[in-house]
């Protein structure tokens, strides 16, 4: 397996609330090295006693922009040579089995897998600024990242399906509204306001919050591996349609596209 690059992922600790920093500039657009790399550190972090709260967070001007499809069409969604089936959305299952409430500090923009991996936290704190898009249908494809469970499971069917079938995006104050999000800060103090989330956290008994926290995420994990599976069979059909290339194109030049269903 490929190591990230050591600057991929940064580890800071105050006391009992570790914060878990990506850069990768300028969008954080996520990779299956990230998702290995956050994976393995909160693994770790659940035989750490002395955690009792993670924030996780982009460092710059986003928190994940989703997948780069610029240098091709896959995304960084198949599985590296060698190591047939290990796909991103694998490997992001592991993210769903790990123990210690987390708290997703999202001071800009969380886009396509981007949302997703917001949705893996327990709570989200966002700004006004903040932007969130399911767009994968105006790139013409299936929403992926376990979005079609985690969703819906969050904010409602409903709201879930305008998200998905507009592409829209959404500033933090509609996110709020929508219960997308829990709570907003001033751009500048996201990250602050998370950390003294995941500290009022860890006053609780790490027992209890971690015994509560997996009777109420009970069948997640699964359910999300059971998602992603339908997800990744309909994307990689998708993928090879005209659609899909011009989804992508419109997206670099910055205009509508224009789809033929084909």
């Amino acid at each position: 397996m490929a190591t990230p690059p050591p600057d991929m992922l940064t580890e800071g600790r105050d006391g009992p609330v570790v914060t878990l920093t990506w850069d990768r500039p300028p969008n954080n657009h996520i990779t299956r090295a990230l998702v290995v790399a956050l994976a393995e550190r909160l693994e770790a972090l659940d035989r750490d006693a002395d955690c009792r709260a993670v924030v996780m967070t982009g460092a710059g001007r986003h928190f994940c922009a989703g997948a780069d499809f610029s240098g091709g069409d896959s995304g960084g969604l198949a599985s590296p040579e060698g190591e047939p089936g290990r796909t991103l959305y694998v490997e992001a299952a592991r993210l769903f089995r790990t123990r210690k409430p987390m708290i997703a500090a999202v001071q800009g923009a969380a886009i396509g897998a981007g949302l997703g991996l917001s949705l893996v936290a327990d709570f989200r704190v966002a700004c006004a600024e903040a932007r969130f898009s399911a767009n994968f249908t105006r790139l013409g494809f299936h929403p992926g990242f376990g979005l079609s469970m985690t969703l819906p499971r969050l904010i409602g069917e409903q709201q879930a399906a305008l998200l998905f079938y507009t592409g829209r995006r959404i500033g933090g104050e509609e996110a709020l509204r929508i219960n997308l999000v829990d709570t907003l800060a001033p751009q500048d103090e996201v990250l602050s306001a998370a950390q003294d989330l995941g500290r009022e956290i860890a006053t609780s008994s790490p027992a209890a919050v971690q015994g509560l926290r997996a009777s109420l995420r009970r069948g997640l994990a699964d359910a999300f591996e059971t998602a992603t599976e339908r997800e990744f069979q309909q994307q990689s059909w998708q993928r090879q349609m005209e659609d899909f290339d011009e989804g992508r194109r419109a997206m670099a030049e910055r205009r509508p596209p224009q789809f033929m269903g084909r």
